[in-house]
C-alpha cells in the first residue's frame, strides 16, 4: 500500500460533476507501482469513470487480495471504505460486506494469479450469487510479487522473462465467467482509455455480477518477446516482459483503435500482442455468440475487447435471497437479534 499523499492543490478551472467534485477528489495515494505498469492507467480509467458518474467518494467500497493488483485500491477513492483481504479472498469479503450494505458500490480488485488460482473457488461463488459488484481483474499473465512466475492465465507456449516455456493451457476468465453465468462480461486493455472508461462505467451501473477483465502488462517480469500478455503483444498480438532486473522509467503504452478492427500493441521491449475490438453490430446479449467469438479470435492470437456479455434480466444477491431492502447496517437492533424466545422457536423446527 501506499502512504504518500498526493498534493492537495487543484487548478481552479478543473471541471467538476454533479455534486460539485472534481477528478481529484476521486483519487488516492501515490503509486509505487513500477513506472509504465498497466494497472496505473487502470486506476485513472477508474478515478475517470466515478468522476463521471457523479457517485459520492464515500458511497464506495473497495477490495482486494493478494498480488501487485492488489495494491491499487491505495491508488484511488482515498474517501471510500477499503480492505486488503488474503490472497483469492477477496470475493468472500466483498459478499460479506454486500450482505451487510447493500447501497455502497463495490469495486473489487484482484489479478489473474489472485482470481484463476487460489481464488478460483471465490472467484466462481461470487458468479453463481450474482453478487452485485465489479470485479476487475488486472491481467498481466505473471505472479509480479514473486518474481514473474507463469499464471494460471498465461497462454501455452509463451515464455517467461527468463526463457522457461509455458506448457499448460490457459484459463481465460471471460469465458470461464460466461460459463458460470456472469450477467456482464467485459475485456479491455489497459492502454485503451476510450474503451476501458465506458466499460467500467456500464459495470457500476449493472445491477449484478461485473466482470471486467482488463490487459494489463507488466513492464518488469512480462514485457518480453515471447509473452502474450505483454504491451506488443497486446498491441499488435500482446508482448513479453523485459529481460533485465533494471527497470527503466517507461511511458505508459497506448492504444487507439476502432470498432471491429485489430491491432497490433508494441511493448516497451519490441514485443508485440494483438487487441480486436468488437463490431458495432456485435450482440452482447448472446451467451453462444459470445462464447464462439472469443474462441474465433483467441485460435488467430487476437485478444477481444469490448462489452462480451450482459444479461440484465438475472436477479442479483439480494433479491434471491429476499433479503431486506434497508441495508442490515441501518435496522434497529431488534430487528437484527430478535431475541431468546424467537431465537429458540427458530431452533425448534430443526429439531
Amino acid at each position: 500500500m501506499s502512504f504518500m499523499t498526493r498534493p492537495t492543490a487543484r487548478h481552479p478551472k478543473l471541471p467538476v460533476n454533479e455534486l460539485g467534485l472534481t477528478v481529484r477528489d476521486y483519487e488516492g495515494g501515490m503509486s509505487t507501482l513500477c513506472a509504465g505498469c498497466g494497472h496505473d492507467s487502470i486506476t485513472a480509467a477508474i478515478v475517470q469513470s466515478a468522476f463521471e458518474l457523479s457517485i459520492p467518494t464515500h458511497r464506495f467500497a473497495k477490495l482486494s487480495g493478494i498480488g501487485c493488483s492488489s495494491k491499487t485500491p491505495a491508488y484511488f477513492l482515498r474517501d471510500s471504505h477499503g480492505f486488503n483481504s488474503t490472497h483469492g479472498r477477496m470475493p468472500s469479503v466483498a459478499t460479506g460486506a454486500n450482505s451487510a450494505n447493500r447501497d455502497l458500490t463495490y469495486i473489487g480488485v484482484s489479478g489473474d494469479g489472485d482470481s484463476l488460482s487460489i481464488g478460483m473457488g471465490q472467484f466462481a461463488h461470487a458468479i453463481r450469487r450474482n453478487l452485485n459488484m465489479v470485479y476487475i481483474i488486472e491481467n498481466n499473465g505473471v505472479y509480479g510479487l514473486t518474481k514473474g512466475q507463469f499464471s494460471a492465465a498465461a497462454d501455452k507456449g509463451s515464455k517467461a522473462k527468463k526463457g522457461e516455456v509455458n506448457l499448460q493451457p490457459a484459463i481465460d476468465p471471460c469465458q470461464t465467467a460466461i460459463t458460470l453465468g456472469a450477467s456482464f462480461v467485459a475485456r479491455s486493455f489497459s492502454g485503451d482509455k476510450d474503451q476501458l472508461v465506458p466499460l467500467l462505467k456500464a459495470a457500476m451501473k449493472h445491477q449484478g455480477f461485473s466482470l471486467v477483465d482488463i490487459i494489463s502488462p507488466c513492464v518488469t517480469f512480462n514485457d518480453h518477446v515471447g509473452s502474450t500478455k505483454s504491451y506488443e503483444y497486446t498491441r499488435a498480438h500482446f508482448s513479453p516482459a523485459i529481460a533485465t532486473d533494471f527497470v527503466p522509467p517507461a511511458e505508459e503504452i497506448k492504444a487507439k483503435y476502432n470498432e471491429g478492427e485489430a491491432m497490433q500493441v508494441e511493448l516497451h521491449d519490441g514485443s508485440h500482442i494483438v487487441l480486436r475490438k468488437i463490431d458495432k453490430d456485435f450482440n452482447p446479449t448472446d451467451r453462444i455468440s459470445a462464447m464462439s467469438n472469443l474462441q474465433k479470435n483467441n485460435a488467430a492470437g487476437e485478444i477481444t475487447t469490448g462489452l462480451l456479455y450482459v444479461d440484465e434480466s438475472q436477479a442479483e444477491m439480494h433479491e434471491l435471497n429476499n433479503t431486506s431492502s434497508t441495508p442490515l447496517v441501518d435496522l434497529p437492533y431488534d430487528k437484527v437479534c430478535p431475541g431468546n424466545d424467537m431465537l429458540q422457536k427458530i431452533q425448534a423446527r430443526y429439531r
